[in-house]
């Protein structure tokens, strides 16, 4: 059984499910459909779950399962290891599948997945796995979905800080990784056109801002007038004043700072305000001055282990940390090899034995 090749397969299936015209579909008719209904039932169910963002996550997906790039991350490992254990996995459900790239390293490193999915994205990522057994079969025997995590030899587990402690309590015996919260930063200096600003937007918009790679800070020069950010973001408005939920959040928060007398700014979507806690609540984005960039650095790598990654127009890499940066528009399309938390996911699967 080749896992490599069924997970080329599987992103050219659904290249093919999104990018064809209904009447091309070459077969496909009952595929678009469930397809679609898949994306339907997990919008009624996760009401963040929106088609658009929905199709950007798969999107996300057959980029990382381009073939030649999944073959040379495959290459880079001993795979299948020798003798495969059963690999649990708690999945968030706080962006659509975003336990994929998990899902897809604990089989294709020739270990058995026990899968606990979220229950705010359930839909979704049965839906994966289907189509996963439907091309190899076989593959049904190394995957069980599990409500509960009682016979694993290993677990890898995504949640909040408080979860984190629910995990390390009931399975801090087994060798493991626990993702705690973490968030993206983004870093101006002043110099940035309105492209580049817009695209950050997209950093800061796409899910909503719910994912661990949507920027929810920004470092900016001391004394820096945010009112070009404001005009260079304003086309993302219209989708997010449309959605209730996270119209919800503006107008809570903006009461909320209003009767706290806390200072901030807005544009009637997006509250920015001085703080200095990375991670904020949806419509939210907290900022701080920087005086010069050795401080500014310095501080980034102190508080490295609550940031998922670092977006700048000058892609700042700094070798103290554990995680790359990325240019404006890129935190929500990470390479296959951009582990999340920077942990090795795929080293650890393969060095359980």
């Amino acid at each position: 059984m080749n896992v490599t090749a069924t997970f080329i397969a599987l992103g050219k299936y659904l290249n093919n499910l999104i990018h064809a015209d209904e009447k091309q579909l070459n077969g496909l008719a009952d595929d678009f459909s469930k397809f679609n209904t898949a994306i339907q039932q997990a919008g009624l169910e996760n009401k963040w779950f929106t088609r658009s963002n929905v199709l950007k996550a798969f999107e996300g997906i057959i980029a990382l399962l381009e073939p030649q790039q999944l073959q040379n991350f495959a290459a880079q490992y001993p795979l299948p290891v020798q003798h495969p254990l059963r690999v649990g996995i708690i999945f968030a459900g706080n962006i659509p599948m975003v336990g994929f790239h998990d899902l897809m390293c604990v089989l294709l490193s020739g270990n058995k997945l026990i899968a606990k999915f979220s229950s705010d994205d359930k839909v979704l990522m049965n839906f994966i796995v289907e189509q996963l057994i439907a091309i190899e079969p076989n593959l049904s025997a190394q995957i069980i979905i599990a409500e509960r995590l009682n016979d694993i030899d290993a677990i890898i587990a995504t949640g909040s800080n408080n979860s984190s402690r629910y995990f390390e309590f009931y399975f801090g015996k087994y060798p493991h990784v626990f993702r705690k919260n973490r968030t993206a930063v983004a870093i101006l200096d002043g110099t940035e056109t309105t492209e580049d600003l817009n695209k950050l937007g997209a950093d800061m918009f796409t899910y909503f801002g719910l994912g661990c790679r949507n920027v929810s800070k920004v470092y900016v020069p001391r004394g820096y007038v945010f009112d070009k950010l404001f005009e260079s973001i304003h086309n993302y408005g219209d989708e997010l004043l449309m959605h209730n939920k996270y119209l919800n959040n503006f107008d809570y928060h903006r009461a909320l700072y209003l009767l706290e007398l806390i200072p901030f700014l807005t544009n009637n979507f997006l509250i920015i305000k001085e703080g200095t806690p990375l991670a904020t609540p949806v419509a939210v984005l907290n900022y701080e001055q920087y005086d010069d960039v050795e401080s500014l650095k310095e501080k980034i790598v102190a508080g490295q282990d609550k940031i998922q990654c670092l977006v700048s127009k000058n892609k700042l890499d700094l070798q103290a940390l554990s995680y790359r940066s990325f240019n404006f528009g890129e935190a929500q399309t990470p390479a296959i090899a951009d582990f999340a938390d920077g942990v090795d996911t795929m080293a650890f699967l393969t060095s359980l034995n």
